[in-house]
């Protein structure tokens, strides 16, 4: 059954005739009348028994007509939820990324989408870079919120789009009762007798490369990506470590002294999505409002 006939069946039905039923429609009473004969032909029965004053419809036409009432409220229900999710009054964004950013973005982020965009739906997942772009190539993401390290092997995130917003801090974490921890000319080249605390698989890549510029290979005793543990392992004697200002700022331990270093880079905190998914309204909004945050973050310089 064709549901442009039935939503034209339905007008005249409303209507009482088809002369008043071509009008609305803005077509030609011949018109309208071709499309009517056509279904009724295609359903093998006649609908509507025409006079000169108007149409009345049959027990099928009446049973028809009722059918194509609840049609046309389905349609103008999709227009709507349509219409909602393009003015981003609802919508849903799947959403990932790593711990820090969980902890220090996320929640500024959500609290600005409840003002600009309250029925929009986030569903966020915690996930390190390497398993994010994995759900993002699969389509179970749309959106993440990844880190880069100069040295990062950046060829499993392929053809996905990458968007820098800021640069993280990457500091050096010591025991405050080091004697070195207060040494204004410490590098880490001085630190190289020490043993290591590693992180994720990226941090972990950035403390080999940056040790290696230094001149020296780190002895990794510990590794964990739970910042908070490394800091109670560097307070109590288990080594000391390299972390972003992010991790720091989410959970900072008293008992452990932290050193800008002359020879450690930053990593770039940025967006990664499939190429396309910003065009999608839900998507898009909460993209722009990671960037005003990320945006504010770089004008305060928030520092440890």
């Amino acid at each position: 059954m064709d549901p442009r006939r039935l939503l034209i069946y339905r007008t005249v039905v409303r209507n009482g005739s088809i002369g008043a039923g071509a009008r609305e429609l803005g077509w030609t009473q011949p018109a309208v009348s071709q499309h009517l004969a056509a279904l009724e032909k295609e359903i093998g029965t006649t609908l509507l028994l025409r006079s000169s004053s108007g149409i009345t419809p049959t027990e099928a036409g009446r049973r028809l007509a009722a059918h194509a009432e609840a049609i046309a409220a389905q349609l103008h229900a999709a227009e709507e939820e349509l219409a909602d999710i393009t003015a981003l009054r609802r919508g849903s964004v799947r959403f990932g990324t790593f711990p820090s950013a969980a902890a220090v973005l996320l929640p500024p982020v959500l609290a600005r989408l409840q003002e600009t965009a309250p029925d929009l739906d986030v569903r966020f997942e915690e996930l390190e870079p390497p398993d994010a772009i994995t759900q993002l190539r699969e389509g179970e993401l749309d959106l993440a919120l990844v880190f880069r390290y100069p040295c990062s092997n950046i060829d499993d995130e392929g053809t996905l789009e990458w968007s820098p917003l800021v640069e993280d801090r990457v500091l050096a974490v010591l025991p405050s009762t080091d004697p070195r921890a207060e040494d204004p000319d410490l590098t880490l080249a001085d630190l190289a007798k020490d043993p290591w605390i590693a992180g994720c698989e990226r941090c972990r890549a950035n403390l080999l490369s940056s040790a290696r510029r230094a001149g020296f290979t780190p002895t990794v005793r510990h590794s964990t990506d739970d910042g908070l543990v490394v800091q109670r392992l560097v307070q109590h004697g288990g080594g000391v470590a390299l972390l972003p200002e992010t991790v720091l700022e989410a959970s900072h331990v008293e008992g452990v002294t932290v050193r800008t270093l002359p020879e450690l880079e930053a990593r770039t905190i940025g967006l990664i999505n499939r190429k396309g998914a910003l065009s999608i309204p839900a998507v898009s909004a909460l993209r722009d409002a990671i960037v005003t945050e990320a945006n504010q973050r770089s004008a305060t310089a928030v520092m440890i």
